[in-house]
């Protein structure tokens, strides 16, 4: 048997094709359509065509229990009525989200909430380094001997380097702080660009010759990158502002003390 949740956002469709009967209760394209909407989520993960085949047997075994339960009467049990009254108001509070927060949302507004938030964004390092790994101290010691006599860091990488990157010089690119191993990090943020270490630096992959190539402020995040992560940020805050102004305009009023408390606890307003 497929269980179809209750969770989502009920779509309202005009009338539409019959895809299947049962008894005289009728599926729509449109029931069926909300049934694959509120799958269970590892039935959600299937090809499309199982998709559909796995809600439209749910929606039958909807229909089919749903048929005898009104030939019993538990349409007008009262513990169905209060369930349905209580979906009722999730599914009206959804579908007032999706119009006063989802789709109320502009893009002006995301893209005024990224600059807000790459403004206060601490300034961060960035380098650029090389590096030359050897197994040994000795190794790392010569290394370094060779490059004071005036050999090339990139070619001494190429020939020397234990590393997998050895072809490319030793290149790692740019990377902040909380990127490479401590050691490596707090010797390569502590050099200046241009240089390379005069001592061998040791960590748990061997030893190492570092060269800094450059040194930036890193770049904040592409707009296109976080877009996403910032419109749930400016949702939550539209949310959070209908939901006070809806406090505002009446009264809640929770009877029970312990959970007075919780909730005023839970409820604070965020600094």
């Amino acid at each position: 048997m497929v269980f179809i949740g209750l969770q989502g956002q009920v779509l309202a469709q005009d009338a539409d094709a019959v895809v299947a009967k049962v008894g005289k209760l009728e599926i729509t394209q449109s029931d069926l359509d909300l049934a694959i909407a509120n799958l269970d989520p590892q039935l959600a993960q299937l090809p499309d065509e199982q998709k559909k085949v796995a809600a439209l047997s749910g929606a039958i075994d909807v229909k089919l229990l749903a048929g005898a339960a009104d030939s019993e009467g538990l349409r007008d049990d009262a513990e169905f009525k209060k369930r349905m009254a209580f979906i009722a108001d999730r599914e009206l509070h959804n579908t007032y989200f999706k119009k006063h927060v989802v789709d109320a949302v502009t893009e002006d507004e995301v893209k005024a909430r990224y600059e807000k938030e790459v403004a206060a964004l601490p300034k961060q390092v960035e380098i650029s380094a090389r590096h030359i790994l050897v197994k040994t101290e000795e190794e790392a010691k010569a290394i370094i001997a060779e490059l004071d006599a005036g050999k090339d860091f990139i070619e001494l990488a190429k020939e020397k380097s234990t590393d997998p990157n050895k072809s490319e010089g030793g290149d790692l690119g740019y990377f902040t702080k909380g990127r490479m191993v401590p050691e490596f990090e707090e010797a390569a943020f502590a050099m200046e660009k241009g240089s390379y270490s005069k001592t061998p630096v040791k960590t748990q992959f061997g030893f190492h010759v570092i060269k800094v190539e450059d040194k930036r402020d890193a770049a904040p995040p592409a707009y296109d990158t976080v877009a996403q992560q910032v419109r749930q940020l400016v949702m939550r805050d539209k949310y959070l502002e209908i939901i006070e102004k809806a406090k505002a305009e009446q009264t809640v009023e929770v009877l029970d003390e312990a959970l007075r408390k919780d909730y005023e606890d839970v409820n604070k307003p965020q600094q």
